[in-house]
């Protein structure tokens, strides 16, 4: 990477990440990074072929195709039948493949209907024309627990660190997310669960818990015509868990550091195994991470809970996803500066990389609140925080 590069990432970094307290101290996001905000994902992060977006209000049916993108035939899993007890699902076809979460037609068209009905609010002056709404959140639990990949057996998966709906556990469903709506994000409005694997301290073997974590719901592409909400019980996941490679200096997905203001985005130095940065200055560990902005408008969720999400081709959306859904972006805060002894993350103990980070997120808000911010924000092309437009 570049010095100027970096000085650009560091900018972003900087303007990005939610570091608490005051939120009129907060500084507004540099225009500079307007340009970053849509930078393409790196060959083979796009599932599907590139084709045209849909125009606004067009809904794919539910129905799988009886081309060869439809899921293969098979009986249901315990995820689907987790999943099928929420409001967005339906009985799960029986020519529907284990996995396979049909989205609730009747809803999907009914918010969509409520979407287009929307008239968008009038927008105060000094509001930036970054296309994105976002949720500040805070550390909620944490637990061995997965409900998207291993729903229904709790302690079946490694160490998560849980943030937004403070009831998630290995038994969540859709539904328990619009029952039990206590949370750690504002706005409130967003009752969604998101979670990544926990950090653990190496010399200390010590859990280090995020201290702060912002989800930004963004527009993906320039054009933002055939915008649409995101569908309420969506889970996607980004990352892979399984992945064990070494995460040295200038890798792509390691931990950098950032704070409000210029500093070494890799760290002034590294932890004994090369794996980790330790920060000058101000500076802690962050990390972030990119979900699709693409979606098949069919299914709420997939058998590696990813196929039914997709990637941008170019400025558009390919013709296998082709519904433009907000794209989050999670940007997390830790408070820790890096030591030499370095890190671990729950999902790889042994390799003591990063290169296994990943995230969950199990979506659910408040549909009024859903449907305007991606109306005022997302396609009007407008910069809000968690209260809508951001002055």
């Amino acid at each position: 990477m570049t010095a100027s590069a970096a000085a650009v990432v560091i900018v972003v970094a900087a303007a990005a990440v939610y570091l608490g307290g005051d939120p009129a101290a907060e500084p507004d996001p540099a225009n500079a990074a307007n340009s970053l905000a849509y930078a393409s994902p790196s060959t083979g992060q796009t599932n599907g072929q590139p084709g045209q977006t849909e125009a606004l209000g067009s809904l794919p049916s539910a129905t799988p195709a009886a081309s060869g993108s439809a899921p293969p035939a098979g009986g249901a899993s315990p995820s689907a039948a987790a999943g099928a007890a929420g409001p967005q699902a339906v009985t799960r076809p029986k020519n529907t493949a284990p996995g396979w979460l049909p989205v609730d037609d009747a809803a999907w068209k009914a918010q969509v209907n409520a979407y287009n009905a929307l008239k968008i609010d009038p927008v105060p002056a000094g509001v930036g024309n970054l296309p994105e709404f976002r949720a500040d959140c805070q550390y909620s639990h944490r637990l061995p627990d997965d409900p998207i990949v291993v729903p229904g057996l709790p302690g079946a998966s490694h160490m998560h660190s849980f943030v937004g709906n403070k009831a998630v556990d290995a038994h969540t469903v859709a539904e328990d997310l619009t029952k039990f709506t206590a949370t750690s994000c504002k706005p409130i409005q967003d009752h969604s669960a998101y979670w990544v694997p926990t950090l653990y301290d190496n010399g200390t073997g010590q859990p280090v818990e995020t201290t702060g974590f912002r989800v930004y719901y963004r527009a993906q592409t320039k054009n933002p015509a055939g915008q649409l909400p995101m569908p309420n019980g969506l889970r996607m996941i980004s990352g892979d868990a399984k992945k064990r490679t070494p995460t040295p200096r200038g890798a792509t997905g390691q931990f950098y550091c950032a704070f409000y203001g210029p500093g070494d985005l890799d760290g002034i130095a590294r932890s004994t195994n090369g794996n980790w940065p330790i920060c000058g200055g101000d500076a802690t560990l962050h990390f972030m991470m990119q979900f699709p902005g693409c979606w098949d408008g069919k299914h709420l969720d997939s058998p590696n809970h990813k196929d039914h999400v997709a990637y941008p081709s170019g400025d558009a959306c390919p013709s296998s996803h082709p519904v433009k859904i907000p794209a989050i972006t999670f940007d997390i805060q830790y408070g820790v500066k890096g030591t030499p002894a370095g890190y671990y993350l729950s999902s790889d103990k042994e390799g003591k990389s990063a290169s296994s980070m990943h995230g969950d997120a199990f979506v659910m808000w408040d549909t009024t609140t859903m449907n305007k911010r991606t109306k005022n924000c997302v396609f009007q092309r407008r910069t809000c925080d968690n209260n809508g437009y951001q002055k």
